[in-house]
């Protein structure tokens, strides 16, 4: 049997506490390849973390968040900043939850679809609007990415 960490909260301590989850039960997302980064909003890279694990396979549909006290304390965080995050996540039909209960992810491969999309599109907006600040043609832009393309 495999057994996987599992984090829970000690109101009593205000402490962290580590559990050992046993295999069957639902599986809890992995906040330990979190990193900050300083520019965005902290709500937002916590949607784009778990948009991002969607589409790379490392967080599943049916996977158990960490509560948002936990979270809160794992990343060190105000707590109503994972608030902020789980309800827009929540808004957009990316998770379930219910009073008491552990909020669950509920993404099906279209909307993952939809998610690789969106953040796709973003990010070459984001690429294309850097090269023309910095002076580059749309062909020299092209020729940049096919140069660095492996």
């Amino acid at each position: 049997m495999t057994n996987e960490l599992y984090y829970a909260y000690n109101t009593v301590v205000e402490c962290i506490s580590w559990v050992i989850q046993l295999k069957g039960v639902s599986k809890l997302i992995s906040f330990d390849a979190f990193v900050a980064d300083g520019i965005l909003p902290l709500y937002l890279q916590i949607i784009l973390f778990i948009k991002r694990g969607l589409i790379a396979g490392t967080v599943k549909d049916g996977e158990e968040l960490p509560s948002r006290r936990v979270l809160s304390a794992l990343l060190g965080v105000n707590p109503n900043t994972v608030q902020k995050a789980y309800a827009l996540l929540e808004e957009e039909g990316l998770i379930l939850s219910r009073a008491g209960a552990k909020s669950v992810i509920s993404a099906d491969e279209s909307t993952i679809k939809k998610i690789r999309e969106e953040l796709l599109l973003a990010d070459i907006k984001n690429i294309a609007s850097s090269l023309r600040q910095m002076g580059l043609s749309k062909e020299q832009a092209i020729e940049l990415i096919i140069k660095n393309w492996d």
